[in-house]
């Protein structure tokens, strides 16, 4: 992975207008980087702004403010024939394979399509063959591109919006959930493809997705998104290892061991309540409703966005004017369990 910045996205807001003067506020405030051949996973429940957050990225949303910039130039406040210019540069898989082809247009029309509006070749039979590599690429051949999207699997309509995405040769693609619609055996196999095609064309991902077990595999570093906010950011092996923020750790409490023993001896963080309404969330901190280890200081102001360890990001109060180090947590959970152990 570079350490060079492909992507920088500063303080983003994307408010929807509700009317009666009120607006849900779908990403609040969310910054991170992406750097060139890397993964960045980003992780949440339904309804946390993530999928909304790489929409607004990709400027289908009209951010509410904030920056993102693209080679350190804005995304948002180009002009259209820049913008035109920049949807080669990035390109997105959507979550649905069959609601995002159009079921009128064979498999080599959805493909050629982005490479006709951009004039790329300079005849048809060019295209036509540009067509038949792409399809082979991602898995399938060139006696599938006068079919239509409703002939094939979903996992297959998965492998022609890849294509399609990679018709351009983009940098940057933005992979919204591209795994949730489709079969479990058929998710492995697609995240192997892209996992391919970076390492074969340099690829950078911006992979959205509920699936943590999934993501961690297939990610360099993991953002958690709550509500509207980014509240956690580090390596997807410190991210797993040594999770700061409460709400991840009990998103990764929740997911299954397929060991019984391991299963029924770790402990679990358990969030009680309802995810509150993006319309009116908390003040301070909008975990504080459901965080086992809410303070007063919690409802009072918003934590600040902060580094608790090298390299490890958190916006939790729990972290004000600490410094964790990994190694002497792991130590002090070992010592907890020992404790446990003692009482009858």
């Amino acid at each position: 992975m570079s350490l060079h910045k492909t992507l920088e996205v500063k303080n983003l807001k994307k408010h929807f207008k509700m009317g009666k003067g009120k607006s849900l506020k779908a990403v609040d405030g969310v910054s991170f980087d992406l750097y060139k051949g890397e993964t960045l996973g980003l992780v949440g429940e339904s309804g946390c702004g993530k999928s909304t957050t790489g929409r607004t990225i990709m400027n289908l949303y009209e951010k509410t403010s904030g920056e993102v910039l693209f080679e350190g130039k804005s995304v948002h406040e180009r002009t259209p024939k820049e913008q035109f210019l920049l949807k080669r540069q990035m390109q997105m898989i959507f979550q649905d394979p069959y609601a995002s082809l159009n079921p009128r247009s064979t498999v080599a029309e959805i493909i050629l399509e982005p490479m006709e509006i951009h004039d790329l070749f300079t005849s048809n039979k060019e295209r036509m063959e540009r067509v038949y590599e792409l399809l082979e690429e991602v898995g399938l051949n060139r006696d599938h591109a006068n079919r239509y999207p409703h002939e094939f699997s979903g996992g297959q309509r998965q492998r022609i919006g890849i294509a399609r995405a990679l018709a351009l040769d983009p940098e940057i693609i933005i992979a919204d959930e591209p795994i949730s619609a489709l079969d479990v055996s058929v998710q492995a196999q697609v995240v192997n493809l892209l996992e391919r095609l970076q390492e074969e064309k340099g690829l950078t991902y911006l992979f959205i997705a509920h699936d943590l077990s999934m993501v961690q595999h297939i990610s360099d570093r993991i953002g958690v998104m709550y509500l509207g906010h980014l509240v956690e950011l580090t390596s997807s092996d410190q991210l797993y290892d040594t999770p700061l923020h409460p709400y991840t750790q009990a998103l990764l409490s929740a997911i299954p061991i397929p060991d019984p023993d391991i299963e029924d001896e770790r402990e679990q963080v358990i969030i009680e309540g309802e995810i509150p309404s993006p319309i009116d969330p908390p003040s301070g901190c909008v975990f504080r409703t459901r965080c086992p280890f809410a303070m007063d200081v919690c409802s009072e102001k918003a934590p600040a966005w902060q580094e608790a360890a090298e390299g490890h990001q958190v916006a939790c109060h729990l972290y004000d004017d600490k410094v964790v180090d990994p190694s002497e947590r792991k130590k002090e959970e070992r010592a907890n369990e020992s404790d446990y152990s003692l009482i009858p």
